[in-house]
C-alpha cells in the first residue's frame, strides 16, 4: 500500500470490485449450538465443490466456541495448494454459492469468500501459513480457558457497543486483547 494511504484506501484496495465495505452494526447474539451443524453442512459443500484441492477446512472464528456471544456468521479456514492460484478453486466455490470479495496478495495471499445462506466467511490460504496456525492456536485455547474466553466476550461486547464505520474497525480494536491471549496459548 502506498505511504499516507488510510484505512479506507486500504479497506478498498482488498476488496475484489473496488468498493468499501458496507457500513453495518456489530451485532453479537448469545451462542446457537446450531452452529457447528452450520459449519458441517459448509464444509461438506465446499468438499464436494472441490475435491483434493481443499486441503484443510477449519470452522474458527467466535462461533466455533461454545459458549462464546459471537456475530452469527460462521468463519471457516480453507487451505488449498497456492491461494493465489484463483482459478484453481474460485470458480467451483462460485457454483456452490460464493462470492470472492476479498484479495490480499500481501497478507499471505489472503482470499475471502462470503456466504449468505448462511452467512459464512470463508478464508482462503495456502500450506504452511502462520496465520492459519495462529487462529487454530486462538479458537482451541478459548475452547479450554474459561477465564480468557471471558475476557474475549466482555471485550467484544463493550466493543459492539460502540459505532464503527467499518465490522474491519471492530475487528482491528480486538487486536491487543487478541494478542494477549495467544501469549498466554503459546505458553500452555
Amino acid at each position: 500500500m502506498p505511504t499516507g494511504s488510510t484505512p479506507d484506501d486500504r479497506l478498498r484496495a482488498s476488496r475484489v470490485d473496488g468498493s468499501l465495505p458496507p457500513t453495518e452494526r456489530v451485532i453479537l447474539v448469545e451462542y446457537d449450538p446450531a452452529w457447528p451443524r452450520l459449519y458441517a453442512c459448509e464444509e461438506a459443500r465446499i468438499r464436494e465443490a472441490l475435491g483434493d484441492t481443499a486441503l484443510q477446512i477449519e470452522h474458527t472464528g467466535s462461533t466455533s466456541i461454545p459458549g462464546l456471544a459471537a456475530k452469527p456468521i460462521v468463519d471457516i479456514v480453507l487451505v488449498v495448494p497456492n491461494s493465489a492460484d484463483e482459478p484453481a478453486y474460485v470458480s467451483a466455490l462460485e457454483a456452490a454459492g460464493y462470492v470472492l470479495r476479498i484479495r490480499e496478495p500481501d497478507w499471505f495471499e489472503h482470499r475471502v469468500l462470503k456466504g449468505t445462506d448462511p452467512k459464512v466467511n470463508l478464508h482462503v490460504f495456502s500450506p504452511g501459513c502462520p496465520e492459519v496456525d495462529r487462529m487454530l492456536r486462538f479458537r482451541d485455547h478459548l475452547r479450554r480457558d474459561a477465564r480468557d474466553r471471558d475476557l474475549y466476550e466482555r471485550t467484544k461486547r463493550e466493543l459492539a457497543q460502540r459505532d464503527w464505520k467499518y465490522v474491519q474497525h471492530y475487528a482491528d480494536a480486538k487486536s491487543d486483547v487478541v494478542e494477549q491471549i495467544l501469549e498466554r496459548a503459546r505458553a500452555t
